[in-house]
């Protein structure tokens, strides 16, 4: 399924986007607009930044899978 398609359900969701540079980010998706796909990414500390990047520069978009843990990590 071509990317853009997943968009509406991914949306407040974490994701990994892809560039088409072959580098790649992730973050929560927040939506679309102007052209742009707009992901929140975590910076350090409690600070997070709203990311915009070209529609063009996208190679795909991916949810993150669920977690499988056998025991609790605490």
């Amino acid at each position: 399924m071509p990317w853009q398609h997943k968009i509406p359900y991914l949306i407040g969701q974490p994701v990994g986007v892809s560039f088409t540079n072959g580098q790649g980010t992730s973050g929560v998706l927040c939506g679309v607009s102007g052209g742009k796909l707009l992901v929140l990414e975590y910076l350090y500390q409690s600070q997070f930044a709203l990311k915009q990047y070209d529609l063009h520069m996208i190679h795909d978009v991916n949810g993150f899978p669920p977690c499988h843990t056998q025991q609790p990590l605490y």
